[in-house]
């Protein structure tokens, strides 16, 4: 096991957490402005996540295809560490979440998934440019795009999702696991929407 892997993915869902938990406090562009601080810190860090590095698996610049799925994993639990402050925050921001998931929901899953292409697109293109140029305007762009837009992020849906009160999960838990499956296969496509084009692994 690759303790190293889950601690730098399980820090990229806390950086993705905090910049969700701004995103409650104050959604209108100050909120989105400020979600852009968790790409920017997990890229700075070099931290794993998953719409970082699904788009260069199997690359020379990428994991190998089977650690994907661990740091999805870690992403995961570190947005739930964030998730669980919400509780602290003596704000209402459990309805907050709950009023992102509802919305999620009400899209239906198959087209939540097709938008969370988009969203996989974004990041890999932003990350790349960030990373591997040394250029950040795309991330800085990237980020308010595809929010205003509505195209689903895996990692910051987690949070939502986690902040969500549990008696909301009760009652829609199976629908709630195939959304997030379809968003999660959305960005992955997404983030490999170049290479599936072009046939170019190093894309």
């Amino acid at each position: 096991m690759n303790l190293d892997l889950i601690k730098s993915s399980i820090l990229a869902g806390i950086c993705i957490g905090i910049a969700g938990f701004g995103y409650l406090m104050s959604k209108d562009i100050v909120g989105i402005v400020l979600f852009t601080f968790g790409l920017l810190a997990v890229v700075n860090y070099g931290f794993k996540l998953f719409t970082g590095t699904a788009g260069f698996c199997g690359s020379s610049r990428g994991l190998p295809v089977k650690q994907i799925p661990v740091v999805l994993l870690g992403n995961i639990i570190g947005t739930l560490l964030v998730a669980l402050l919400t509780y602290a925050s003596g704000k209402d921001l459990q309805a907050v979440a709950q009023g992102i998931l509802e919305s999620r929901l009400e899209n239906g899953i198959i087209r939540s998934g097709i938008l969370a292409i988009g969203c996989g697109f974004i990041m890999t293109t932003a990350v790349n440019f960030a990373k591997y140029k040394g250029q950040w305007l795309p991330l800085l762009f990237g980020v308010p795009i595809f929010i205003v837009c509505g195209f689903p992020h895996s990692i910051a849906d987690a949070f939502y999702y986690l902040a969500t009160p549990l008696s909301f999960w009760s009652e829609h838990l199976i629908n709630i696991i195939g959304l997030y499956i379809a968003i999660v296969a959305g960005n992955a496509i997404g983030c490999n929407l170049v290479r599936l084009i072009t046939w170019n692994k190093e894309s």
